[in-house]
């Protein structure tokens, strides 16, 4: 929906017998939000065709984005596949959660132009992509996919190295595994923990960071005053390093929970008022992605998909 969005001609693949009518959907339900942020010139759900097979939807493609599940067999094979059949020289990313290019690129041809392009959900929306490497791509790859991202209205984070899990899933996961403890030893409900993010740190973390929030909190002193003011009782909550066992208990106390937030909304609704919030916050701070006339960038307009949009 993203690419659509900026004016590209977008050829998927999903092996789904249902997939092309769940696709349309899905881009049919993201496209009012795309509307109100702004759209290329020339976008088009129209622009979207759905091909029989891999080798057909990368034929012709200058990039490709393959979101198949998280599972690293079929992750390689998937790669290698689409490494078969794509033009010479067309970068293939990989929207992996965690997997490291180095383990994805074995069976590959030519793993050189193989790298990681990890975007958020709602990727159509979230602005964050990160762009890394595995030990056998080029460099040139993955400045490329960087470049590309970048013209397409996305933030892009380049990484020197191979991180599990990148950058923000690995903070989103600290975050997550103390949830998870908080639920399980009846600490605080889903709510709680929603709220507590929502109407706190979560209003400054839309416009900056955790460390740079954390050295206002040191005054003109900056970080270094808040570490060694701070420093000893910081450690007081760092007590679970270790995620819970996430058993029928806490599983269940989770769904609940997060039920009882939903306070009667259906996920579509969900969904609608998480779209319109992150545009709220885009527009509030400035980010809503600057439109892209088409045939002006530079980059290539065709882009193929594999696999379930994450």
């Amino acid at each position: 929906a993203h690419f659509l969005a900026r004016g590209y001609d977008v050829t998927a693949w999903d092996p789904a017998p249902d997939a092309e009518e769940k696709l349309r959907r899905l881009v049919d339900a993201a496209w009012p939000a795309l509307e109100r942020i702004g759209l290329a010139d020339g976008a088009s759900p129209d622009r979207l065709t759905v091909a029989a097979t891999a080798e057909e939807a990368v034929a012709d493609a200058q990039f490709v984005q393959e979101s198949a599940p998280e599972k690293l067999e079929l992750k390689r094979s998937l790669l290698a596949r689409l490494d078969a059949a794509a033009p010479a020289g067309v970068v293939i990313a990989s929207s992996t959660s965690g997997y490291p290019m180095t383990d994805m690129q074995t069976e590959a041809a030519d793993p050189g132009r193989l790298v990681v392009g990890h975007p958020f959900n709602p990727p159509y929306l979230i602005p964050l992509v990160e762009v890394v490497g595995g030990k056998q791509t080029d460099a040139a790859a993955v400045e490329w996919a960087s470049r590309f991202y970048k013209v397409a209205g996305k933030s892009v984070i380049t990484m020197e190295r191979e991180l599990p899990g990148f950058i923000a899933n690995r903070l989103q996961e600290a975050l997550w595994r103390e949830a998870l403890h908080m639920v399980a030893n009846g600490e605080a409900t889903v709510k709680e923990i929603d709220d507590s993010i929502t109407e706190g740190p979560g209003l400054r973390w839309a416009f900056m960071g955790p460390c740079l929030t954390f050295a206002l909190a040191g005054g003109e002193g900056g970080m270094g005053h808040m570490l060694d003011h701070f420093g000893p009782s910081l450690k007081s909550p760092w007590t679970r390093l270790e995620a819970p066992e996430l058993d029928d208990t806490l599983r269940a106390a989770m769904v609940d929970g997060c039920d009882e937030a939903a306070g009667g909304r259906t996920i579509a609704q969900l969904v609608a008022e998480r779209d319109q919030g992150v545009i709220d916050v885009l527009r509030a701070t400035g980010r809503l992605p600057r439109q892209r006339t088409e045939g002006t960038d530079g980059i290539a307009h065709n882009s193929s998909t594999m696999g379930d949009e994450k």
